[in-house]
């Protein structure tokens, strides 16, 4: 049986391997992509306490409503962000941040 501890376990298994992977790469796709992964454990945690909080049903929805802003605000970061990662390989010729010297002519 599924319980609310699979989900937190779940979301902070997912949330770690994100957080490793904005903290330990270096090019900047992987550490996007490591951002959206921890989004999604955010995710995953607010529906386990959707489904199993002992909660009235407003709160079980706004839990629902909040995975729906995030995915929403997640996806127009990702367009963003990948924009402003084409931009940057193609002006310096690489994706890594270490070199990513913007401020600097």
């Amino acid at each position: 049986m599924i319980s609310l501890a699979h989900f937190q376990v779940l979301s902070a298994a997912l949330f770690a391997v994100g957080l490793y992977g904005v903290l330990a790469r270096r090019n900047a796709v992987i550490i996007l992509m490591s951002i959206e992964l921890m989004l999604n454990a955010v995710n995953v945690n607010l529906i386990g306490f959707a489904a199993f909080g002992d909660f009235a049903e407003a709160h079980r929805t706004l839990g629902q409503v909040l995975v729906v802003f995030v995915i929403t605000i997640a996806a127009a970061e990702l367009a963003l962000a990948v924009a402003i990662i084409l931009r940057l390989y193609r002006n310096r010729g690489s994706a890594n941040v270490d070199e990513v010297n913007l401020m600097k002519w």
